[in-house]
């Protein structure tokens, strides 16, 4: 049975009863208002039609819940992805043109696949190949890139060159469209202030609504405004997308690798925060698989690319979501939406999308958060600096900077693998073994060289070690001992057993004896293998440091073990 529910894990939801209904009913209604408005500004985002904004919160958000080990996430368009789509088809087609949809569907189609094969192998570590740093900054890069987009259309311009225009001109009769400016702005304003006093509002749905209202009673539309349309009513069909071909298939593989990425980390990080509240251990390979059969679903379904959003996700625990039930709702308020609520969005000012999308994704612009890990680390917040301003200069292929990020990141891990901290330690006053030259500690003993290093024994360590014994012999070619403080050292490799073995054989032919103190099992299980722990005269091991300390007045006398 436990099989069986961690394949379905929507079989582990608490049976309903009333009060437990009543809880998911407020949440689901809460988190459902909110995505529908949601859904059709993404939709503009990712340059599809603004429906498919809704068809991305139907199916994918019921697969999602129903398949995904985290029930209490929400699931459907998210700014990031939507904004990753826009960028990645923008070579390639027109924005809202058919052969745009079919590539959005098949950036979906992939992404999917991916996600669920990776899921199926127990793959989620992969998740650790983007650090925190990275993440951080291309997602604040993503945000600037947003807000960028969305500020003509916030004031009516349909670019970047009409809202110059506008500004050179002071905001001159016939610059700018001030009604359009008026919807944006007082958007902006309200929503902004009832995002900081109460998150829980409905606003998003209240605004679209009164704008919707206002838009048609003051003839906004025939005005000159620019408005959402007619969008089609009914729940989506079940489509195959067209066949692309191979060429354009080859450039979205970097698309799709970037989107299966950067989707899966947002879903991290409300994935994480739900399972800490339930105090249960994450699966992300079931989550995985949860989130990649919802992008299938999403890509049969016409539409873009899914995600977990961070901020209705919160906002459904905040309204106190218990399980999946609170998502059953939504996804049922989404559906009445797209029978009964179509027409009432046909008045809504464009301005108030580019508002709403304004509003989610300005908290995600955090320069203190650079600050912070320049304090930390300053190599780590040299490379999120680099990754956010090569995403921003090589916009609209925004995936060069994660791929910059990841490479710097991988390079600075393998730089340090690759020179291991090696120490020479003294005896400190509290009685631990510390590193003799930064606390000014004496040698150990007289013509003893006392090292550690915190670090495996493997390829790319065992020439370092191998270095830092060399160097400090033929700086003090007095040494009759050489102690190797080994407890840091987890495991070793041929490699390492190798570089073990020359450091023996050149200890011996110099008369100098090795100790070893606190080598572990598995690495002295090899080294055994090996024939390089051999009772022979000039090797002596201590169990513990303080065994080896007592030996230290009898180096000279003490016998081989």
């Amino acid at each position: 049975m436990s099989r069986l529910r961690r394949a379905l894990p929507f079989l582990a939801w608490p049976r309903p009863d009333l009060a437990l209904l009543r809880g998911e009913l407020l949440a689901g209604l809460t988190v459902g208002l909110m995505i529908i408005p949601q859904g059709v500004a993404y939709a503009a985002l990712a340059g599809m039609p603004l429906v498919t904004g809704i068809y991305a919160s139907l199916l994918p958000a019921l697969v999602a819940v129903l398949f995904g080990a985290s029930p209490r996430l929400s699931v459907g368009p998210t700014a990031l992805t939507s904004l990753l789509v826009g960028a990645s088809l923008a070579p390639l087609a027109t924005a809202g043109s058919e052969q745009w949809v079919m590539l959005a569907a098949w950036l979906a189609l992939l992404c999917g696949a991916l996600q669920v094969l990776l899921g199926l192998v127990r793959f989620g570590w992969l998740l650790n190949l983007v650090n925190s740093p990275v993440l951080m900054a291309f997602t604040q890069a993503a945000a600037l890139l947003i807000v960028a987009s969305q500020l003509p259309p916030l004031l009516g311009a349909s670019g970047w060159p009409g809202l110059i225009a506008g500004l050179q001109t002071g905001g001159a009769v016939g610059a700018w469209h001030w009604p359009s400016v008026a919807f944006g702005l007082g958007s902006l304003a309200l929503l902004w202030l009832a995002r900081r006093w109460r998150p829980t509002f409905p606003v998003v749905l209240l605004v679209v609504v009164a704008s919707a209202g206002i838009s048609r009673f003051t003839g906004f539309e025939a005005g000159g405004g620019a408005v959402v349309g007619s969008l089609p009513e009914g729940l989506p069909a079940l489509v195959l997308p067209g066949w692309p071909g191979w060429p354009v298939l080859a450039q979205l593989v970097l698309p799709v690798l970037v989107i299966t990425l950067v989707s899966f980390l947002e879903t991290a990080s409300s994935a994480q925060v739900d399972n800490a509240g339930r105090q249960t251990r994450w699966d992300q390979d079931q989550d995985l698989i949860g989130q990649g059969l919802a992008k299938l679903v999403a890509g049969f379904s016409g539409t873009f690319p899914t995600s977990s959003s961070f901020s209705r996700s919160a906002l459904n625990l905040y309204a106190g979501a218990r399980s999946g039930w609170a998502t059953l709702v939504s996804v049922a308020m989404v559906g009445l939406a797209l029978l009964l609520f179509m027409p009432v969005l046909h008045h809504v000012p464009r301005t108030v999308l580019a508002a709403i999308v304004l509003v989610a994704i300005v908290g995600l612009i955090r320069p203190a958060a650079f600050v912070r890990l320049w304090r930390l680390s300053r190599v780590e917040a040299l490379i999120a600096g680099t990754t956010l301003l090569v995403t921003l200069a090589a916009a609209p292929a925004l995936y060069w900077g994660v791929l910059a990020g990841v490479l710097m990141s991988l390079s600075h891990f393998l730089y340090l693998r690759l020179h291991p901290r090696i120490i020479e330690v003294g005896l400190h006053p509290d009685g631990s073994l510390r590193d003799r030259h930064l606390w000014h500690l004496p040698p150990l003993a007289p013509g003893l060289y006392a090292l550690r290093m915190d670090a495996a024994l493997d390829f790319a360590t065992a020439t370092g070690f191998e270095r830092a014994v060399a160097e400090h012999l033929e700086a003090h070619p007095d040494t009759r001992h050489v102690m190797w403080i080994a407890h840091p050292v987890n495991w070793t490799d041929a490699t390492g057993a190798e570089a073990f073995g020359r450091l023996r054989q050149t200890l011996e032919r110099r008369g100098i004896t090795l100790h070893l103190v606190g080598i572990k099992l598995p690495v002295e299980q090899l080294l055994q293998r090996a024939g390089h722990l051999d009772k022979a005269a000039g090797l002596r091991t201590y169990r513990t440091e303080a065994e080896a300390l007592q030996a230290l007045p009898d180096l000279d006398t003490a016998q081989a073990v």
